[in-house]
């Protein structure tokens, strides 16, 4: 079977996420304890579980763009990139760093999350 490039796109982007989730996960579990507070450990934490969460939803995405081509969820897909770029990685940053800049980004990703939901229910409803 082909994959539509929609598709492709989602899925490979979805898989290296997912890739990059074990391994910030590892360095938050094995490399990361000893040198941040507990605090810190379930804000970084926090970061890799929704990092997790969206690049699954991503993968999802992907199946189904192959599944449904005309559903057109590309936006889905950049929002739920977006938000782990903001709201994981300022976690990550923010944990590692201390600096609180990074912790008032946070809430940007997390607005893109819901858009990313919002908008695949809207697809849904729409289709």
């Amino acid at each position: 079977m082909t994959l539509q490039p929609q598709a492709k796109r989602s899925l490979l982007i979805a898989s290296l996420l997912l890739f990059l989730g074990v391994v910030i996960g590892a360095f938050g579990a094995h490399g990361l304890k000893a040198m941040v507070s507990p605090e810190k450990l379930v804000t970084f934490e926090t970061g890799v579980r929704y990092h997790f969460y969206h690049a699954i939803g991503i993968f999802l995405v992907g199946l189904l763009q192959q599944m449904t081509p005309a559903l057109s969820l590309s936006l889905v897909r950049s929002a739920f990139l977006a938000g782990i770029l903001l709201f994981s990685g300022n976690c990550y940053l923010y944990a590692t760093t201390g600096m609180k800049v990074f912790a008032m980004i946070v809430p940007i990703g997390g607005g893109l999350f819901l858009l990313g939901w919002g908008y695949l229910s809207y697809r849904i409803i729409k289709n």
